[in-house]
Parts: structure tokens; C-alpha cells; sequence
């Protein structure tokens, strides 16, 4: 038995083929979306997810609750305050702002610890040239004081060492004047070599220095000056310490210090010789460096910091007074007026304004969907369906959004008297109202078109004649649409909304109160624009929306249409037999579903490709098996079962491999419903009993017909199949091979789940019974030989008299088969 159950399961796995981990991904998605299909909640969440999302977009209209000026324009009505509130003096808060920027004391940074740096410079370089070696040895200049330590005390330096001393001074001059960080005269210099460089000289010139720099040299005193009405903050560098210095002429400038350095020098050094004294005083000078510098960085931080913690001056506006006047110019006070109560408004109302949007529009699209969409005679939409009219909503509104904001910056701008309000007309809001019905009809086209325009309105500050104009122009062109066939009807119908258009935006026109004016004009221009526009959009749309949804047009049908599709060429060459039982069946669904007011291009092109599963095997299917055994005769009942129900499956496959789209494979995965193998069924009872057959292993996994194109498909292909094995076929055999075929399929309940009624059936089986007796009528029986009477040779055919006839039948039959014979067996191997 185990033996037997592995055979079993090898030979499915051959004939269903090995699957690959990519066709795995592919069923679990497939899986994953059929499931989310059926997820009810998925819908609320998309309603509730493109409302959101349209309020967001509709967000800056939704607070645009006051008119909209511009400085310059004339005001249309009175503007009253709704309540108190308070606004601010925008030239009172920049006085304000100027003053305390004003205020902030300027800092300088004072570095006290200017003058010990010089210090030490000046005791370095003094020390190091006190230093210098008396021999002119290199090793020694390097060592520094290594020849000044060696020298002996007392011991007296020859001349030729003092020389060389001399020379190693003033090669090192240059090494001075850096150490020092100022350049020092030869005769200064000389001086200084005289005296050695003596310590007492460092200690004097620091002196004189500290004298100076400890009262603040300024580098700029006059810029220092400038604040002497507040004064300055004067910051130590060391201790981080702030002063508010009042007096600022205390301060030197470079000059002043220099000036007040000799000065002291001379009362401080009044003992030195003279010469002594003014190079000690030229050195200090030239040493002086400002010490109180301007920190700008700093100052800027601090007054924007104080600015920014000024608070705004505010009015108090009351409520009922007047904003602006009807017939005023709008200034700048006004619109600051206006803006500050718009503002207002907005913190206020923000959020009840945008949760009673949401609410709205939840409450418009559940009533719509439930009105229009859950009635008894109403389409059945799947989430795909759903999902499709709000990536549709959503889209359109942002086109809308987008549309305005175009029309009103190019109405701004352009030489000619154009107003915005004309250019509206121009937003293409019809298609998305024709691009719906075109996939879903009109029952479908018409609710959505409402609650496009009802959207849209939002963008006009909620004017009903832009609702009204909308809602008008989406009807039209889904009308225009409902029987589109091909792409060039799209164009049409747009065209024909935006002839219409014009004798409803005059209507529109005049009921505001205006007369036959220029303005009108341009009205009709756009009018007829928009209209024009909405068929190209559709057309664009078509396409993208078949490829994104898997829909399907009659557009796109008429392409599948085709017999030369390399799918139906393929049919043809490896399953004649099924070819032409498709074509059939294809002839059959069309011709019934014009009778029932079905969509017959639907349910030809279903016929044609209801059956491409079967070109995994072909000749596993009796159609295809002329000259050849019957491939079932060695297999069992239930793997005979198995490849007729796979051929479901891989026709679902091939469907979408070659996306004929979703109508065309539901009706391929329905043409055969839940119905039951009978003859694999029986022959399975004879072999095992009746209680050891499993009746559900016979029957195909369905679904049943979901449309009546899907139950006229089941028909005809039962219906056709079974007319072949009829013999003798008479009209009146036909008729009632018919009415039994279509009594059982109603009786075994396969037809409960589509639309069809018992008149459809009537007329479906009146139909096929005049489709059936055409194909099948009797012919008269040609003549095989030519004649020869009365000496003229004449072509024996069908329109022969029965004389004629009658001397073929009397012909010898050795003469017959002598003229038979004379011919090439045709079509024989």
C-alpha cells in the first residue's frame, strides 16, 4: 500500500512539475493577497487611511477661513473681529529689539598677562646673549654657557678671544630681535653689547612696561570712545572677571602709551646716563603691544541672545471691530490685522477643523460605499477594487492640488486679465471618473464621481457652484465612456464634457449675478480645456492601471481578441482539438450573452483562452488524440482525475504569465466550477466499491461561476463538448441535448452563486440551439466524377438536376473505383 501511495505521489509530482523556491514565493503571495482580499477590516483601513491622507494634502485650505488679500486689493466685504484677541505691534516690538540690541555694553578683553610674557621674552633673549661663549668654538655657541662656566674667575679674556666674542654678538643679533619680537637699532645695539646685556637693563625695561600696560592700551581708542555714553565691559582674561568701565579715557592708545612710557622713563631712570636711559625707553616702546581688544564674537552672542528674549508688543483687538472695510484698500496694517486673526483661528480650531473634516468624510464614503455598494443588485467589490478608488481618489486630489496652485501663480503672472477663478475651470477632475468607469462601469463611476467633486470642493473654500460644476463633468464623461472600445473613445468623450462644459459654466456664470462679459470668455475656453484634458488623463491612466490592478478593458480584450495571440498560435499548433472546441465556445458565450445583456466581448475572448491550461498535456484530453491510443487507459481513475483538474491550475498560470488580466483568469479558475469527473468518477467505483471512492477527489476545486460571462463559459463548454459525441445530429437531438445539459448543471447548483435566471437560461438555450444546428446541419453529398452526356462533358456538383444524378448512381462500380484510383490519396501517409 505504502509502495503503491509513493508511485502515486511520484507520478503527481511529475506531471505537476518540480517546484522551484521562486514559484514557492510566488504561491505565498498569491496566498497572501487572495487572504487580504477577504480581510474586511483591510477596507475600513484603507477609508480611513485616504481620508487622512486627503486631509493632509487638504490641509492649508482646510484653515483658509478669511479672505485672501494682497496689499493693494480692494476689499470685497466688511471684515469683522469674531472675538478678542491680541496682535502684535510689529514696529513697536523692532523699536523695542533696536533698543535692547542697544543696551548690551560692547566687551573688550583686557589681558593682564601681557606684560610677564614681554617680561620673559625680554629676560631670555638678554640672558641668552649674556651667554655667548668667548671662543668661537661652533661646539660651544651650541652648549650655550658651557665657555662662560669653564672661564676661571678673574682670569682675563685675550684679544683674540674679545674679537671673537664681538663677532659672535652680532652674528646673533638677528637670533635677538626674534627672541625680542621687534628689530633693534645698530646703535642701540651697540649699547647693549657694551653693557653686556646686563640684568639691571631687563629689570628697568620690564618696569616701565608694567607702568603701561597695566592701565590697558587700546588698539583702537577711538572705536573704544564710541561707547563713552554707556560704557564698556571690560572682561580679564586670567580670572574671567567683567568690569563696567564708565571712564574710557583712562585707556592709552598706542601712541599715548608710548608717550606716557618716556615719560616715566625718564623720571624712573633719571640716574642712568643719558644715552643709557634712552635706549632703555626706545626698547620699552618698541616693545608695547595693545592689551584691551574688542571681542566681537562675544558681544554679537550676547545682544542677539537678549534680542531674542524680547517679547512681541501686543494690541488687544476687540471683538466687532473692524478689520478692513468693504471698498478699502487693503494696507499693510491690515493684512497684518488679518493674518494675526487667521493665525488666531488656526491655533484654536486646528485640531476640531481637521477632525470634523475626517469625521465628513468617513461618514460621505461608509454612506456611499453602503448605499451604492451593498444593495441586492450591486457589484461585489474586492479590496482590490477598494484599494483601486482611493489610489484613484488620492491621486486625482493631488492633480486637483496641484492644478491650483499652478493656476493661480500663472494667472498672477501672465500680461493678460485672466482670473484665477476662469483657469479652475481648466483641472482636469473628469477623468478620474472616466478612468473608473472604464474598468469598473457606471455603477461603480457615478458614486465616485460625487465624492471626487465632493472633495475637490475643499479646495474652493467649500463653493457649491465648483462642487456642482465637478459633479456634473465626472458624470458626463463616465457616461461617455460606459461602451469604450477603443482609445480614441476616450478623447471623444473629453471632448464632449468640454462641449458641454460651456453652457454649464455660463449657467454657473450668470447665476452669481454677472452678465455676458469678457471674463466669460475665458470661462469657456478652460471649460472646454478641462473637458479636453480629462480624456487625454484617461487615456494615459488606461493603461497603467491595467498593468497595476491586473483589470481588463474591452480595449484590452479586443487585443486579446486576436487569434493570432502567440498563446492562441500555440493552442493551435499542439491542441488543435482544443483550438477549435475554444473557438467554439468562444462563438457560443458571445452569441447568449448579447441575449442577456452580458458583456459578450468578455465572454468570447474567455472562450478562446478557457482552456489553454490543457497545453502541459494536450494529449491527455480526447480532442487531441486522433490517431493516437488513449493515454488514460493506463493510469488509474484518480491520476486521470488529478491531470484533468490540473488543467485549471495551469491555465491560471499561463493566464497570468501572459497578463490576460483578472476577468479572464477568474473565468478560467470557474469554467468548471465544482462539477464532477463523472466517467473517471464511475470507472473509480467499478474498480474499488462504491464506499471506498472519496467524491470530492473527482470534482474540480472550483470556484462556481461568480458572473454570468463565467456561467456562459461552463455552459458552452459543456454544452459543445457534449454536441460532438451525438450522432445524427438533428435539430431536434440538439434541442434536447441542450435543455438536459443545462437542467443538470441548474440541478447540481453550479449556477447558484452567478446572476443568471431562469429567463437568461431560456435565452442562453435558445441560442446555443441556433449557434449548434448551424454548425452541425446536413449537407448534400457532392459528386465524386465528371460526367459525359449527350457528347458535352459537365461537372457533376450539388446544383445538378436529378436526372444528372441519377445516371452517376448507374455508373459501373468497377468504372468508379477505376477513377478513384487515377487520383493521389490526399492527406493520407
Amino acid at each position: 500500500m505504502r509502495t503503491l501511495r509513493r508511485k502515486k505521489d511520484k507520478i503527481a509530482q511529475q506531471f505537476y512539475g518540480h517546484m522551484t523556491h521562486t514559484e514557492t514565493i510566488k504561491k505565498q503571495s498569491k496566498a497572501f493577497l487572495e487572504t487580504a482580499n477577504e480581510y474586511v477590516h483591510l477596507r475600513l483601513i484603507m477609508l480611513l487611511g485616504t481620508t487622512v491622507l486627503i486631509a493632509v494634502l487638504l490641509f492649508p485650505s482646510l484653515l483658509m477661513t478669511m479672505p485672501r488679500y494682497h496689499i493693494g486689493d480692494v476689499a470685497e466685504k466688511d471684515v469683522k473681529s469674531p472675538k478678542d484677541f491680541l496682535i502684535e505691534d510689529k514696529e513697536a516690538t523692532q523699536r523695542k529689539r533696536q533698543e535692547t540690541a542697544r543696551s548690551i555694553l560692547t566687551i573688550y578683553d583686557f589681558d593682564d598677562t601681557l606684560a610677564s610674557k614681554l617680561g620673559g621674552r625680554i629676560t631670555h633673549a638678554f640672558k641668552h646673549m649674556r651667554a655667548l661663549p668667548a671662543a668661537a668654538n661652533p661646539g660651544a655657541i651650541a652648549r650655550g654657557t658651557d665657555g662662560v662656566k669653564d672661564r676661571k674667575p678673574g682670569q682675563s679674556t685675550p684679544l683674540t678671544q674679545t674679537r671673537s666674542r664681538h663677532d659672535l654678538i652680532w652674528k646673533e643679533k638677528q637670533a635677538f630681535e626674534d627672541m625680542l619680537g621687534v628689530q633693534v637699532s645698530n646703535g642701540v645695539y651697540k649699547i647693549l653689547e657694551k653693557e653686556n646685556f646686563s640684568e639691571s637693563m631687563t629689570r628697568e625695561i620690564v618696569q616701565l612696561l608694567r607702568t603701561v600696560l597695566q592701565n590697558g592700551i587700546a588698539g583702537n581708542k577711538q572705536l573704544v570712545l564710541q561707547q563713552q555714553h554707556k560704557g564698556i565691559m571690560v572682561r580679564t582674561l586670567s580670572s574671567k572677571k567683567e568690569i563696567h568701565v564708565n571712564d574710557l579715557q583712562r585707556f592709552y592708545g598706542l601712541d599715548e602709551a608710548k608717550n606716557a612710557l618716556a615719560n616715566s622713563g625718564r623720571a624712573l631712570l633719571k640716574d642712568l646716563d643719558y644715552s643709557l636711559r634712552n635706549v632703555v625707553i626706545d626698547l620699552a616702546q618698541h616693545l608695547i603691544q595693545p592689551n584691551l581688544t574688542l571681542n566681537k564674537g562675544e558681544t554679537e552672542k550676547r545682544r542677539n541672545k537678549a534680542v531674542a528674549e524680547v517679547k512681541a508688543v501686543l494690541t488687544q483687538i476687540k471683538k466687532g471691530e473692524m478689520l478692513v472695510r468693504e471698498g478699502q484698500k487693503v494696507s499693510q496694517l491690515h493684512m497684518d490685522r488679518l493674518q494675526a486673526l487667521e493665525s488666531e483661528m488656526r491655533r484654536e480650531h486646528l485640531f476640531t477643523i481637521t477632525v470634523g473634516f475626517i469625521l465628513l468624510a468617513i461618514a460621505f464614503f461608509v454612506i456611499s460605499f453602503t448605499t451604492n455598494f451593498r444593495t441586492d443588485e450591486s457589484l461585489a467589490l474586492k479590496n482590490i477594487d477598494l484599494l483601486f478608488l482611493c489610489t484613484m481618489l488620492v491621486i486625482l486630489f493631488s492633480l486637483n492640488e496641484v492644478s491650483v496652485y499652478l493656476v493661480k501663480g500663472i494667472a498672477r503672472n501672465i500680461p493678460y486679465s485672466i482670473e484665477a477663478s476662469s483657469a479652475f475651470y481648466a483641472i482636469p477632475v473628469a477623468a478620474g471618473a472616466m478612468t473608473v468607469c472604464l474598468f469598473m462601469g457606471m455603477q461603480v463611476a457615478l458614486p465616485f464621481s460625487l465624492a471626487s467633486a465632493f472633495v475637490a470642493a475643499f479646495l474652493f473654500e467649500n463653493e457649491f457652484d465648483m462642487f456642482l460644476f465637478f459633479l456634473l463633468s465626472g458624470t458626463l464623461g463616465a457616461y461617455w465612456v460606459r461602451n469604450c472600445k477603443e482609445r480614441g473613445t476616450l478623447i471623444k468623450a473629453g471632448l464632449k464634457v468640454g462641449l458641454v462644459n460651456v453652457p454649464v459654466v455660463t449657467a454657473l456664470h450668470m447665476f452669481r449675478g454677472s452678465g455676458l462679459e469678457l471674463n466669460l470668455l475665458w470661462d469657456w475656453v478652460f471649460s472646454l480645456l478641462g473637458g479636453v484634458s480629462s480624456g487625454i488623463l484617461a487615456t494615459g491612466f488606461a493603461p497603467v492601471v491595467e498593468m497595476s490592478f491586473a483589470y481588463t478593458t474591452d480595449i484590452k480584450l479586443l487585443e486579446l481578441a486576436n487569434l493570432d495571440r502567440p498563446v492562441l498560435r500555440k493552442l493551435m499548433l499542439e491542441a488543435p482539438g482544443t483550438y477549435h472546441h475554444s473557438v467554439i465556445v468562444g462563438c457560443l458565450g458571445e452569441a447568449a450573452a448579447a441575449t442577456i445583456g452580458a458583456n459578450p466581448l468578455l465572454a468570447k475572448v474567455s472562450g478562446y483562452y478557457h482552456d489553454i491550461g490543457k497545453l502541459k498535456k494536450p494529449l491527455y484530453f480526447i480532442e487531441n488524440q486522433v490517431g493516437h491510443e488513449n493515454r488514460h487507459d493506463k493510469l488509474t481513475p484518480s491520476m486521470s482525475s488529478l491531470i484533468l483538474i490540473a488543467h485549471v491550475k495551469h491555465g491560471v498560470e499561463i493566464a497570468r504569465n501572459h497578463r490576460l488580466g483578472r476577468k479572464i483568469i477568474d473565468i478560467i479558475q470557474q469554467h468548471h466550477g465544482t462539477s464532477l469527473i463523472t466517467y473517471f468518477y464511475e470507472k473509480a467505483k467499478q474498480l474499488k466499491g462504491e464506499d471506498a471512492v472519496n467524491t470530492e477527489h473527482f470534482k474540480y476545486p472550483g470556484p462556481k461561476p461568480q458572473t454570468k460571462e463565467a456561467g456562459l463559459v461552463l455552459l458552452a463548454d459543456v454544452v459543445e463538448a457534449a454536441s460532438r459525441s451525438l450522432e445524427n445530429p438533428t435539430p431536434a437531438r440538439i434541442n434536447g441535448l441542450v435543455q438536459r445539459i443545462i437542467n443538470k448543471i441548474f440541478l447540481d447548483g453550479q449556477l447558484d452563486e452567478c446572476e443568471l435566471t431562469l429567463k437568461d437560461l431560456h435565452e442562453i438555450a435558445k441560442s446555443f440551439n441556433k449557434i449548434l444546428n448551424g454548425i452541425h446541419h446536413h449537407r448534400i453529398e457532392y459528386p465524386k466524377r465528371v460526367a459525359r452526356i449527350d457528347g458535352v462533358t459537365q461537372k457533376l456538383n450539388g446544383n445538378s438536376d436529378r436526372r444528372q444524378a441519377r445516371s452517376l448512381q448507374n455508373r459501373s462500380r468497377g468504372n468508379r473505383e477505376e477513377g478513384e484510383n487515377n487520383i493521389k490519396r490526399l492527406g493520407m501517409s
